[in-house]
């Protein structure tokens, strides 16, 4: 039963006072230059270095109603897009001060609601025109790099420089003047492919590990490019041009045609829109961190190159999976083709015996553990279980399910197994001490593309298991660095898990700072689903604010049109909601564009593009009426765009690198952090009680704000 009541649908709205209040936390997340916070577990002292507004709201109190709706709606927004959460998170307090400032002026609710609504609706419509297709980027990107003395500026060389360390970027521009190479993986001695037949990649240096292999300038003998696993010769008559990853003379690497340096990244094609490869269309939505941002720019490669085959374009998030290594530097991240993962110490002697080795693989679909049964399993009814495999030979329990799940895989043979769920410590310690490497959890994508590669066949128990289900060709080996700093990481090692001919790529994101962990592996993972949505949408809109910049000069157009008389009953239920309407139409939606106004002011302060808000706001409300009093507000944003500045200055992380680089933002992603904030913020403020239940009547009684209950 209802215990307290509170009034909340007062002048001071109390639940869009407290969306206000938890959304100015992630202010500085906003543009492409972003302040960490750190949050500190009093409990442990430990701290986690953040920049998102998911970990952020992980982190607050939200024991509110309104805060409990505001979690579940970034949670929405992170689920489908992985993006635009900070853009939703600022708006929803943007809008939701603006809308108190009109309850103030009393405004009634119904008007609010209405005309917000109506005008969000016209500014998605009005925005559409400055959508581009991802075609004319990757035209613009290309037209771009071939500008006399704009490609080879110091983007490119701040690209190089976060993937090579010093020593190796001086041989590297001695080598390619004009280019950079992105490191792809080699493969295993055993399991190369034909990047190793074409004498692209050694067979036996791994992503990361070809530093010590690197001849001296003067040497005209092969030589690997520190870090890549690339073999180039000195002897070569291609040079790489007009490109920051790959050049466009070579052939595809399904070519028959063989050369000393061919195409495995080397690409050709006609169609002008193809010349420019998915990297730099990642580094044109890219935001803020530039190692996930070149280790995307690596997998797009590859995936790229594989795309063309196979007649598809799309990236594939399903054959990308990341590992965290801590204590060693950011410039070992790397990506590895495969799976990298971290196993104990004793797993890694297993490894070890396992080098060079085709090992049979085995794929569990679910838990390896006594207990666990598959989604759908019906126990009889009215039965309870007391022992389900009771132990006639005694002994300790479980141990007869101990020894028949191991005699199951050392009667099969099986080397290695993959596990979905979670695994039984103490068959994992069997299995290790027979030299049975078994690891979990491992994500579902990881299993599918074992699956494909290698024959095996998941299984949800052990019991099921027939020589059918066991994959061949899988091999095991240790994880290293160039200097073979991966061994001393402490209680886990890393351990990479291959098969020929495999897709799967992982991104190894290193640091010596255990509270970045989780902030690098957020930051790689947004750069890949913009691009993913880039692609999946077909299109993007220019970044920089030009998109916020026409709706705020769409609104003072609409604000300056004379209000038309609403017909009740298609608009409105009834006359007499349709007069206020069209009286507090012009104060409403000013209301709306206040939100935007703030957004950009707040990126712009960030971005160091005006010493201060009160600043930012008048440059933001010149960009805004010169569009307006234009003949195309469209038509001279984009020209701003195009100049790269939008508002006073680059638009970018890299704007100081380059003059002629553009940043672009999703399309979905960014629409729909609109709408999710404006129906959060109209849900909130057609809420017009806070009744409370459960066992708090004492503590709400001694509390400061019980004079606001009305206790029932």
């Amino acid at each position: 039963l209802p215990m307290a009541f509170r009034d909340v649908n007062a002048r001071r709205h109390i639940g869009l006072q407290q969306l206000s209040s938890l959304a100015l936390t992630g202010r500085t997340f906003l543009g492409p230059v972003k302040s960490h916070k750190f949050i500190v577990d009093e409990s442990t002292n430990q701290s986690t270095l953040i920049c998102s507004a998911v970990r952020l709201l992980e982190s607050l109190d939200l024991t509110s109603a309104a805060g409990q709706l505001l979690n579940e709606t970034i949670q929405a927004q992170n689920k489908e897009f992985k993006t635009g959460m900070s853009t939703l998170l600022f708006l929803v307090g943007a809008w939701s001060s603006a809308v108190v400032e009109c309850l103030q002026q009393n405004v009634p609710v119904s008007a609010i609601v209405s005309v917000m609504s109506e005008g969000l609706n016209s500014c998605c419509e009005r925005v559409q025109c400055l959508q581009i297709s991802i075609c004319d980027v990757k035209k613009e990107l290309c037209s771009s790099r071939v500008r006399p003395n704009t490609f080879q500026c110091k983007a490119c060389q701040a690209g190089c420089d976060s993937l090579l360390n010093p020593q190796d970027l001086l041989y590297f521009q001695k080598r390619i003047s004009a280019a950079e190479v992105i490191p792809i993986s080699s493969c295993f001695h055993q399991g190369h492919d034909c990047l190793c037949n074409k004498g692209l990649v050694s067979p036996l240096v791994d992503f990361g590990s070809a530093a010590s292999l690197v001849k001296p300038a003067g040497d005209r003998s092969s030589s690997v490019v520190p870090g890549s696993g690339v073999i180039t010769s000195s002897c070569i008559k291609q040079k790489l041009t007009h490109s920051r990853h790959f050049s466009t003379l070579g052939k595809s690497r399904f070519s028959s045609q063989q050369s000393n340096f061919q195409g495995y990244f080397l690409r050709s094609s006609a169609d002008p829109c193809e010349c420019c490869d998915l990297g730099h269309l990642a580094m044109a939505l890219s935001r803020g961190s530039q190692t996930g941002m070149k280790l995307l720019q690596g997998i797009a490669a590859y995936q790229q190159e594989r795309a063309e085959w196979r007649g598809s374009s799309q990236l594939n998030i399903t054959e990308i999976v990341t590992c965290s290594l801590l204590g060693l530097p950011e410039s070992y991240s790397c990506v590895s083709q495969g799976f990298v993962t971290l196993v104990s110490p004793e797993q890694a002697t297993v490894i070890k015996h396992f080098k060079d080795k085709p090992l049979r693989m085995l794929l569990v679909d679910g838990d390896l553990t006594e207990q666990y049964r598959h989604l759908g399993f019906n126990r009889p009814h009215n039965v309870r279980t007391i022992l389900e495999h009771p132990n006639l030979e005694g002994g300790r329990a479980g141990d007869t399910w101990l020894s028949r799940m191991l005699d199951i895989l050392v009667s099969f043979e099986v080397n290695l197994v993959l596990v979905k769920g979670s695994v039984c410590k103490s068959l994992l310690d069997r299995c290790t001490a027979s030299r049975i490497l078994v690891i979990g959890p491992v994500p579902r994508d990881v299993l599918c593309a074992f699956e494909e590669v290698t024959g095996a066949q998941p299984v949800t128990y052990l019991s099921q298991l027939n020589p059918s289900c066991v994959g061949n060709g899988a091999q095991a080996g240790l994880w290293e660095a160039s200097d073979g700093r991966a061994m001393d990481l402490g209680e886990l090692v890393p351990v990479r898990i291959n098969v020929r001919g495999i897709p799967l790529l992982t991104a190894v994101l290193t640091t010596a700072v255990a509270s970045k962990v989780q902030l690098l592996e957020d930051q790689f993972w947004t750069s890949v689903y913009r691009l993913h949505h880039a692609l999946k949408d077909g299109k993007v809109f220019p970044g920089g604010g030009a998109v916020e910049l026409l709706c705020l000069s769409h609104i003072q157009v609409l604000t300056e049109q004379p209000v038309r008389a609403a017909k009740a009953g298609k608009e409105f239920p009834s006359p007499w909601l349709a007069a206020p309407v069209a009286e507090y139409k012009s104060l409403v939606l000013q209301a709306l564009a206040s939100g935007w106004k703030r957004y950009l002011s707040v990126v712009t302060c960030n971005m160091a593009k005006a010493p201060s808000e009160l600043e930012a706001c008048a440059l933001v409300d010149h960009h805004a009426q010169k569009a307006a009093d234009c003949g195309s507000p469209s038509g001279y944003i984009l020209e701003l765009f195009r100049r790269g500045d939008v508002l006073g200055g680059g638009s970018g992380p890299f704007a100081d690198h380059s003059e002629g680089l553009k940043v672009y933002d999703n399309v979905a992603a960014k629409t729909e952090a609109w709408r999710r904030a404006l129906d959060l913020v109209l849900l909130v403020l057609q809420t017009d009680a806070e009744i409370i239940t459960g066992p708090r009547r004492n503590e709400l009684l001694n509390s400061p704000v019980a004079s606001e209950f009305m206790f029932l």
